[in-house]
């Protein structure tokens, strides 16, 4: 990651003309002598991994630092209304299309599609007196969150709210916007319909088989078949009397799910799982010039919508909003968004960089971890917030400066240990780990 990297990062999704205009378009700035709108809108993306205290107040403490006039505690939380959220919610979608239109990376393999996308869900209890906004499972108020995660660019690039209670399933629909895309999915997301929109507008998918299918097999291309089936003989059947075998090869068979009209034929893979010797079955729609292996692979990026939830939470505190007003939540967890997305590209563009200098299959050079990249972006907010104010070759020094204090600060540590599923598909692997020189004995 250089400083120009740094620079554009920030100045696209944090610029002055694109914040006033916000704030402007939205009526948010109505006496500019009580309320900074440019210092205030930084301060919330920029200290959003500074614990110090709750949200509110770690905003309102980097607004003061930063030089903005001081007013009461309750005056400032005022200004949490919903010309805030509209502001934010201006900036996410800023954020999330400049996201999107970054150049994917994805391994060979993958890019039979344009780009893949997680879709998942988490969940954040809120003040109790929200709950009739959001309302969680129980007597309690709580949001969930969709997300929608590209794993080309490794970032958010679609989210929106509901209250938790609400199923998973409804909140995911596919469309003609899919086309050419590749989607991974949890069984809460399972259904036969949606199975039927991605072969409707071309997309591609991989799903666990869930346990209640009974998916009827045509034919085996791969397996041990000890003898002749009828074509539409249930799977349960050929696995009970032993006429496809689990003996630790690979299955790929064609499938049909469902019945009548509604039936779709899918592919079925099925592959050992060592550690407790059970197979996974997956379903999809890809063609069989991606191998078993390869699906049960794909289908172990879907935890990196898990590694992305946590640095939300537990790196920009998203499970920590401490609001009591809809439009302050929604306003919150938009800047949270915002900054994860920094984050989340800034460790892209330095993955790229490396990709371009990579010579074998030998990773030369520690990755950024996410989580203490956002450690360090907090910790810098007040030079970053000022170095968007500089000009010339003062300007790029000190953006080359703080980038390599970030890339110093935010490699992650254990890199030789293991690759991420995302290194290995793309055939890089860790360097072993350095021996510690034996100590003198003497």
């Amino acid at each position: 990651m250089t400083g120009q990297d740094l620079r554009e990062t920030l100045t696209t999704l944090l610029p002055d003309s694109v914040l006033l205009e916000a704030v402007n378009a939205a009526g948010f700035q109505e006496r500019e002598r009580r309320l900074e709108a440019l210092l205030f809108l930084r301060a919330m993306v920029l200290s959003a991994a500074s614990p110090s205290g709750g949200r509110q107040a770690d905003i309102m403490r980097a607004y003061f630092q930063a030089g903005a006039p001081e007013v009461v505690r309750g005056s400032f939380y005022e200004w949490f209304g919903p010309k805030l959220e509209q502001v934010m919610n201006e900036l996410v979608a800023r954020a999330m299309a400049y996201a999107a239109a970054h150049p994917v990376d994805l391994p060979s393999f993958l890019a039979i599609a344009k780009d893949w996308r997680i879709v998942d869900s988490t969940t954040i209890k809120l003040d109790k007196r929200l709950k009739d906004v959001y309302r969680g499972a129980g007597d309690y108020a709580a949001v969930k969150i969709h997300k929608t995660m590209s794993v080309g660019c490794g970032t958010t690039v679609a989210y929106h709210l509901s209250p938790a209670r609400e199923h998973d399933s409804k909140h995911l629909t596919i469309d003609e916007s899919w086309r050419g895309y590749g989607l991974l999915i949890d069984l809460g997301y399972a259904s036969l319909a949606r199975l039927r929109d991605c072969e409707r507008f071309g997309a591609y998918v991989v799903l666990r088989l869930k346990e209640n299918w009974q998916p009827k097999v045509e034919s085996i291309r791969r397996g041990e078949v000890t003898g002749t089936f009828a074509a539409g003989t249930d799977l349960d059947v050929l696995l009970a009397e032993d006429v496809l075998l689990l003996d630790g090869k690979v299955i790929d068979a064609d499938v049909t799910v469902g019945s009548g009209s509604q039936a779709i034929r899918l592919r079925l893979v099925g592959v050992p799982a060592p550690a407790t010797g059970r197979y996974c079955f997956f379903l999809t729609n890809l063609p069989a010039t991606v191998g078993p292996r390869q699906v049960a692979d794909l289908y172990r990026v879907r935890w990196e919508i898990e590694i992305n939830n946590k640095l939300d939470k537990s790196s920009h505190r998203l499970d920590e909003i401490d609001a009591r007003k809809p439009s302050a939540v929604n306003a919150m967890i938009a800047a949270t968004i915002i900054s994860s997305i920094v984050v989340c590209l800034l460790a892209h563009k330095h993955h790229l960089a490396q990709k371009a200098v990579q010579k074998g299959a030998l990773r030369t050079s520690p990755p950024l971890h996410a989580g203490l990249l956002a450690r360090m972006i907090a910790s810098a907010a007040h030079r970053l917030a000022s170095a968007l104010d500089l000009r010339g070759a003062k300007a790029t020094a000190e953006w080359e400066t703080l980038a390599g204090i970030l890339v110093h600060m935010g490699e992650d540590p254990n890199w030789r240990h293991k690759g991420t599923v995302l290194d290995h598909l793309r055939g890089w692997k860790a360097p072993p780990k350095r021996r510690k020189p034996a100590r003198n004995p003497q």
